[in-house]
Parts: structure tokens; C-alpha cells; sequence
């Protein structure tokens, strides 16, 4: 990688465009006695070693051990003490919060987010162990690769090469790593409630979000994430008085709640395209070729093709950013063999759509499974939040991808997942994931066995966010 010199510029920046263009054009091989680019991808990977190595799941404690870590590299390079703080809302959650002052011009912070806490892993299912990073066949495997510590370690690593270079930045640069997105997102709400001033931004740049789609080992188009689809998650239950299973009755807890599941799992909620994913299937029709790019199209018309959509839908990829989608992740039922259940329980995870009545969606999860033995209850209240507005962003993340991904074109993206970045929409800060981590759209790993990303992906969007951060922090 050539290393990157600060842009340097005479007159004061009337526009980030004008700013990304005098950075860009900055571009050149330079000797620096700071960090040499093999160095920051050593770090880096190290750093990413480190973090998989530690088990951050819900209720382990480890994520204020992980907090505690990134923070200990932070200080020993030279961050004062009172802007690297571990703090959370109760003992076993760590998130930390490390800020890299800028030069008082008063402009308004960057956040910059990322969370250090993962689902998960089964080791006896997968074909490594997924709490060490093991490289094989060009790919970095391990739990929290993808998501979200390949984006902690690359956040964290730089701010210390940054900080070695003696960059000094035209605003505050606040990092928060969060211990909680995997589950409740406690971590965040507290932080916007409670310390506000700490992470209070003008806008925010998420890792944890944004990827780039690779089709057949090359880039197609990277996403920029603006808006995420609304989590919630029901609970199916049946109950019954049961009995001796060497008598067996129709009426069987399980059976009932097998019949409804496999009703829900055959239907489809209808097509509802959105700003975002309209714009996402109309810009990548001109990136597709052959009958991919025709579908794209036609789904745009009035009424969509039904053709089109089923072909497009075949994609679990497509499917998401078409409709909303409500899945059985697990079940529960019987207490002994030789017993009939008394009770059979299911949860089905929802995605919805943003601006989607999250009450029809009720009411057509009780139509579908159609039977009032049944019920249905919310696990959690959602959290739905509104898109971020892209006009601030696009200009200077499109000429900066330019040097980076050539020829690879920015498209908006409505999340299929949820990330912290909801709550910081909600509380009025723009909110952007932009991970740039290239990665084939149907075969993502995030949450499942073998998790891993591309070793030269994860570097590519180590370089790509070290200028970045520079950008958005320079005049």
C-alpha cells in the first residue's frame, strides 16, 4: 500500500467534495519514519488474533476483558487516561469509549462504532476452533471475523498508527465499542442516555455495516448501509394437560405447533420496496448482466412482475431487501419420552421492513400459522428508526472508493440485520455503515459455523477506513 500523506490545503474547505478531491489528489508513495503499511496490516491482524481470542458472548463478562484490552494498547501509545474509559450499564458488560482530540476548530465530532460482542460458537460444529484466528485458503476464520471485530481491530489500529503519525484532527474523533448489539443493546441506549456527551457527534460511521457484494470473486458494488430493517422476535406457544405417550390423542402440543411453522415457513409476506431499496435495485441492475438485470427492473415497475420477484427471491440476499421476512430460530417442547408434551415453543425472528406496521405483521403471523391454539406474544418491543439522509456522505465516499475499488460504484443499502446504529438514528445522529469488507451476498457467514473473511479483504478495508477517518477529519 502507498502510504497516504494528510491533505494539505492553502484556503479553508468550502465542501467535503472540494476536500476529498485536493486528499485524492494527494495520493503518491511517501517514505514516513511512523508505521509502514506492513506494520499497520501486522497490527492489525494481531489485533484481530487478540479479540478472537476472547469468547465475548452475552453473559461471559469477556467483553469488559476485550474493552480492557483495546484500551491497554490505546494508553501504552500515548492516549491520556481520562479519554480511554471502560464503562457500562452493569458489571459484566464493557464498552469502550476512547476519544482522539482534535485541534479545537470546533467542528462537530465523528463517532466512529463497532462492537466487540458475538453469538455464539458451537466448537464441536465447526472445522476449526472459533475463538483462534486461523488463516487458510486466503480467508481469516473465526468467530466475530466478520462480524464485528475485523471492524474493532481496524478502528482501534487506526487510531494508534494515527496517533504515531501525529495526525492531528480538525475534530474530535470518538470511538465507542460497544459489549451488547448481539442482544439487547443496553450498551448504546446508556450511553445516548446517560453520557451523551461522550458520543454526541455530528454523524457516525459504522464498520458494522455496508459490506461490499463480490460476484464470482469480483467487486460489484459496495453498499452503503443508510437505513435497517425493524427486529422483533415472537414467541408461538401450545400448551395441553399431556398424558401418557402410550396413549397417544390428536391433540399434541408439538404436532399443533409443527403444522403452524411449516404453514408460516411456505408463505411469503408481499413486496414493498422502499427509497433505499428501490434505489438499491435500480442502481444494481446497471452492474448486473443477462436475466439478474432484467428482474431487477421489472420488480420496479407497477405492479412488479411476480416472474421477476420469485427468480429474485430465490437469493436469500434479494429476498430480504424485498419483503419482510419472519423465520423459526428455535424451539423447545416436552419435558420427558414417555410423556405427551404439555408444552411446545417456538421463536420466529422478524425482519420488517422500516415504515411497516409492526401490528399487521401480527395480525398476519396469527393468520398464517391459523390456529387459535396458538399464541403469539412479543419477545421484546421493537425499535424501528428512520433512514439516515445521504446527501452529507455519498460525494467523498464515492471519490475515496475510487482510489481504493476502482470502477466499483457506491449503492444504498437498506440493512436486512439491525446494528447499534438504530439508536443512534433515533437520537438524531446520522448514521452510516460503511465495513467495505467484500464478501460473496450468499454466502455470508455472520452467526453460523465457519464464520471468515477474505484475508485481502480485511486488509484492503483496513487502508480504506485509515484514509478514510482522514477525510472526514480533515480541512
Amino acid at each position: 500500500m502507498n502510504l497516504r500523506p494528510p491533505a494539505r490545503r492553502q484556503r479553508a474547505r468550502t465542501a467535503i467534495a472540494l476536500m476529498v478531491s485536493a486528499w485524492t489528489a494527494a495520493i503518491s508513495p511517501a517514505p514516513t519514519e511512523a508505521l509502514q503499511a506492513e506494520g499497520f496490516h501486522r497490527l492489525a491482524g494481531d489485533l484481530l488474533a487478540e479479540l478472537l481470542a476472547m469468547r465475548t458472548v452475552a453473559g461471559t463478562g469477556n467483553t469488559v476483558r476485550a474493552a480492557e484490552a483495546m484500551a491497554a494498547h490505546l494508553r501504552h501509545a500515548g492516549f491520556p487516561a481520562e479519554d480511554v474509559q471502560v464503562m457500562g450499564p452493569e458489571p459484566g458488560l464493557g464498552n469502550l469509549v476512547a476519544r482522539f482530540r482534535g485541534n479545537g476548530s470546533g467542528r462537530r465530532p465523528l463517532l466512529l462504532i463497532a462492537h466487540l460482542d458475538v453469538v455464539d460458537a458451537l466448537p464441536a460444529d465447526w472445522s476449526t476452533d472459533p475463538f483462534t484466528l486461523i488463516e487458510r485458503d486466503g480467508y481469516f476464520y473465526g468467530r466475530g471475523t466478520d462480524d464485528n471485530k475485523a471492524g474493532v481491530a481496524t478502528l482501534v489500529a487506526s487510531f494508534l498508527r494515527l496517533r504515531e503519525e501525529g495526525f492531528v484532527p480538525d475534530r474530535d474523533l470518538i470511538m465507542v465499542l460497544t459489549a451488547d448489539e448481539e442482544t439487547t443493546g443496553a450498551s448504546i441506549r446508556w450511553l445516548l442516555a446517560e453520557h451523551r456527551h461522550l458520543v454526541d457527534a455530528e454523524l457516525a460511521l459504522n464498520t458494522d455495516a455496508g459490506s461490499g457484494d463480490l460476484v464470482n470473486g469480483k467487486r460489484v458494488r459496495l453498499n452503503l448501509q443508510a437505513s435497517e430493517k425493524v427486529y422483533l422476535s415472537f414467541q408461538l406457544e401450545v400448551t395441553n394437560k399431556g398424558g401418557h405417550s402410550s396413549r397417544p390423542v390428536p391433540d399434541n402440543a408439538i404436532h399443533q405447533l409443527a403444522a403452524g411453522l411449516t404453514r408460516l415457513a411456505a408463505f411469503e409476506f408481499p413486496v414493498q420496496l422502499n427509497e433505499i431499496t428501490r434505489a438499491f435495485f435500480q442502481q444494481s441492475a446497471e452492474l448486473e448482466t443477462g436475466g439478474v438485470a432484467d428482474d431487477m427492473k421489472a420488480i420496479l415497475e407497477t405492479p412488479p412482475d411476480p416472474q421477476a420477484v420469485e427468480r429474485l427471491s430465490r437469493s436469500p440476499y434479494y429476498n430480504a431487501n424485498l419483503r419482510t421476512t419472519c423465520v423459526a430460530t428455535m424451539l423447545s417442547a416436552g419435558h420427558a419420552e414417555n410423556a405427551l408434551p404439555q408444552t411446545a415453543r417456538a421463536v420466529v425472528n422478524c425482519r420488517i421492513l422500516p415504515g411497516e406496521s409492526i401490528e399487521d405483521v401480527e395480525r398476519t403471523l396469527y393468520r398464517v400459522v391459523g390456529d387459535d391454539r396458538i399464541r403469539i406474544s412479543r419477545i421484546a418491543e421493537p425499535v424501528p428508526s428512520p433512514p439516515s439522509p445521504l446527501s452529507p456522505v455519498v460525494e467523498p465516499l464515492r471519490q475515496l472508493a475510487a482510489v481504493h475499488f476502482p470502477g466499483v460504484p457506491i449503492v444504498p443499502v437498506m440493512s436486512t440485520g439491525a446494528t447499534d446504529g438504530l439508536y443512534l438514528r433515533n437520537a438524531g445522529i446520522p448514521t452510516y455503515g460503511f465495513g467495505a469488507l467484500f464478501d460473496d451476498p450468499d454466502d455470508v457467514r455472520a452467526h453460523g459455523r465457519d464464520e471468515r473473511i477474505g484475508i485481502r479483504s480485511f486488509f484492503d478495508a483496513l487502508d480504506f477506513w485509515y484514509d478514510l477517518i482522514q477525510i472526514f477529519s480533515s480541512s
